[in-house]
């Protein structure tokens, strides 16, 4: 028997399916362990082992999705880092664009960078534009800034180089001499070969910034599988959507900083594939966050950068500013700090909150009973009736509903002069308030209107909201898969070995020398097939898509067009144009088609399409008690005694809710005015009623 493992850390849970030859799934959902991630991974491997009757021999790959690099940056635990730059160049870091993402707001500080100035330091070395030498590199200069940094207690070192895209000698040359006392080097040139100097920067520290605590982390879960006498190769989920092999992410874990969210999308597409339904809005709730995405006429959005920290993480054309900038490809995905673990808070002006801090696995939301005193969005899905005490993770872990009555009624109830179940019914709603901003930045912000898609939801929490949700925005139907609430780890066993490749090529298009340019996808196209050939893919199993960064002329923010996945030709150029036109005006409200539109980079993604990819077979499961309990639908549909399905008691006839149905590792909550119905796929399907 061949097994494959899926395993999905988050912030509350991690996640583990095991899909055999046949395709059938097992699922398991064990509490994270934020002292040693690797932990919980193994410990669930050997229930799901046991569970399957298998070795641990039998296990033929894992791929692994992760937010260990997101959790760095966010907590702004990750390493002590230097900078190395170009002299006259130190605090482009600082300087960043000039943006603000709150408008009006004269209190709002822009985040420290990762880097303070007294460690940034310069090298004397200039390169041109064009790639020609101004200044020859000073190693003096370069070894005299190096024993500094490490005089300054730092880990790890990022070296970014004026125009080093252009021509990366200097920069390897000064990595060389880093990488002689620095175990953790980052080149800007290897990081992110593209013009743009802050970007470039601020991805290349991003990298350095959490390379030691993911090489960490990847070497002790490997050191653990190796003890287990699992010899599989461990593959890790990009944030574009692709695997990379451990050594691969170890090398460049910038690329890995959206891993589970990607992990999540990239499941939703191949769930809407297999069901007919091409336009989907994805929201996945887990315990700490909530993530939206949308997939259109059957296709992931790609964003080329995104920004990390701020109180929304998204891939935002219009508002930047509020995080650490990282310009890597990445799925277009909106995240905010409202999950299951969230925090309810009064602020200073007496204002219910909730998020974006989590009480995560330890100690957990107060129903845990697992130390936690403040009161969670789980705590208040408890008392509103929606969770069931007694069963959660098929009946593994057991709620304490008194200890989330406490803490509702003592830090939320009682300061705002409310009734338990009204304090309860807030901190939901307000939960809902914060993921609908999710979800209308990458729908309506997108310029799509949410009520042409259906709303696939999923993750532990998904199911409990997504109804309240889908009315919020006029969604009319909304889509529960088997297994929700490890649906992001079954995503990674449909995902493919990915990587984006790119050139920097600064061109006005409709004067494109198109030779040039066809060189230079030709020579990313050879590198991919090279470095693909070491892992085993060629031929058919080898499939690439063109694309170029595309921009109107002195604009800063540049949109990716998909090119022909053929040899580029003269006449291609117009129809290039328009669909950038096209584009830009869905994006930002207007298009300017007597300007002229300028080429910024190529790209290429390359994708190796592997032969035993799983076909899973989406049967659920129909674990849970039964029953029926008191739930409150709020105002408008009170509390009523609602009854208690499983998954195998819904058939394909349309049923009314109210009606909770339990599985093992999610909830769903059919609100009044809805109907459930599960078609022979074994999707759970929610519609409005008419």
């Amino acid at each position: 028997m061949t097994i494959r493992i899926g395993a999905d850390i988050g912030g509350t849970f991690t996640d583990l399916v095991l899909v055999g030859a046949d395709g059938a799934v097992r699922a398991a959902k064990v509490l994270s362990t934020p002292d040693a991630y690797a932990g919980a991974i193994i410990s669930g491997l050997k229930s799901l082992l046991a569970e399957a009757g298998a070795k641990p021999n039998q296990v033929a790959e894992i791929d692994h999705a992760t937010t260990v690099a997101t959790n760095a940056i966010l907590e702004r635990k990750g390493a002590t880092v230097g900078l190395l730059t170009t002299a006259g160049f130190r605090d482009v870091l600082e300087i960043r664009r000039v943006r603000m993402p709150v408008l009006y707001d004269l209190t709002w500080e822009k985040p420290p960078p990762l880097v303070p100035r007294e460690r940034r330091l310069e090298v004397r070395e200039r390169v041109a534009a064009d790639g020609t030498v101004r200044q020859r590199l000073d190693p003096e200069s370069a070894r005299a800034a190096i024993a500094r940094l490490k005089d300054k207690g730092v880990e790890s070192v990022a070296i970014c180089f004026l125009h080093s895209y252009a021509s990366p000698e200097h920069e390897r040359a000064v990595g060389e001499l880093a990488g002689e006392a620095f175990e953790f080097v980052s080149l800007s040139s290897d990081v992110l070969p593209e013009m743009r100097e802050y970007e470039r920067t601020a991805t290349a520290v991003v990298d350095a910034y959490v390379k030691p605590m993911v090489q960490s982390y990847l070497r002790a879960l490997r050191r653990k599988l190796d003890e287990m006498s699992v010899d599989a190769p461990l593959l890790v989920m990009q944030s574009s959507g692709g695997l990379i092999s451990d050594t691969v992410a170890a090398a460049r874990p910038v690329r890995i900083i959206e891993s589970g969210p990607a992990a999540g999308v990239i499941a939703a597409a191949a769930a809407g594939r297999e069901i007919g339904v091409q336009n989907l809005i994805t929201f996945d709730m887990g315990g700490t966050t909530a993530k939206a995405s949308v997939i259109e006429r059957g296709e992931i959005t790609l964003a080329h950068e995104h920004e990390v920290g701020a109180g929304i993480s998204k891939v935002s054309r219009l508002i930047k500013g509020a995080g650490h900038l990282i310009r890597i490809p990445a799925i277009d995905i909106a995240e905010v700090g409202a999950g299951g673990g969230s925090l309810a808070w009064i602020d200073k002006g007496g204002a219910l909150r909730v998020g974006p801090e989590s009480a995560g696995a330890v100690p957990g939301p107060a129903c845990y009973a697992s130390g936690g005193t403040a009161p969670t969005v789980t705590d208040a899905n408890v008392v509103l009736g929606y969770l069931n005490p007694e069963y959660l993770v098929g009946g593994a872990l057991r709620l304490d509903r008194g200890a989330a009555e406490r803490a509702l009624r003592d830090h939320v109830a009682k300061p705002l002069g409310l009734s338990l179940k009204e304090a309860a019914e807030g901190v939901h709603r307000v939960a809902n308030a914060a993921m609908q901003r999710a979800i209308r930045a990458v729908s309506i912000e997108r310029g799509r209107d949410p009520r042409d898609f259906a709303m696939i939801a999923f993750g532990g929490s998904g199911p409990v909201h997504a109804a309240a949700l889908a009315r919020e925005l006029d969604v009319a139907q909304i889509i529960v898969p088997p297994h929700p609430g490890t649906f992001s780890a079954a995503g990674l066993l449909a995902s493919d070995v990915e990587q984006i490749y790119t050139v920097s090529a600064l061109a006005v298009l409709s004067r494109l020398d198109v030779a040039a340019a066809e060189a230079k996808l030709g020579a990313l196209e050879a590198n991919a097939r090279a470095e693909f050939a070491h892992e085993g893919f060629t031929g058919a199993r080898l499939e690439t898509r063109r694309y170029a960064d595309l921009r109107y002329r002195r604009q800063v923010s540049d949109l990716m067009i998909a090119l022909p996945n053929r040899p580029l030709r003269r006449d291609d150029l117009g129809a290039l144009a328009e669909t950038f036109h096209g584009e830009h005006e869905a994006t930002y409200g207007y298009a300017t088609r007597d300007e002229r539109v300028e080429i910024v980079a190529f790209k290429l993604r390359a994708r190796g399409l592997r032969a035993d990819a799983a076909t899973l077979k989406w049967s659920g499961t129909s674990m849970g008690q039964g029953g029926e309990r008191l739930a409150s639908f709020g105002p408008e549909g009170g509390e009523i005694k609602t009854p208690i399905a499983l998954r195998g008691d819904i058939d394909e006839a349309a049923r009314a809710g109210p009606v909770i149905i339990e599985e093992y590792d999610a909830t769903v909550v059919v609100p009044p005015g809805w109907t459930v119905r599960r078609p022979a796929s074994g999707f759970l399907m929610l519609e409005a009623a008419q």
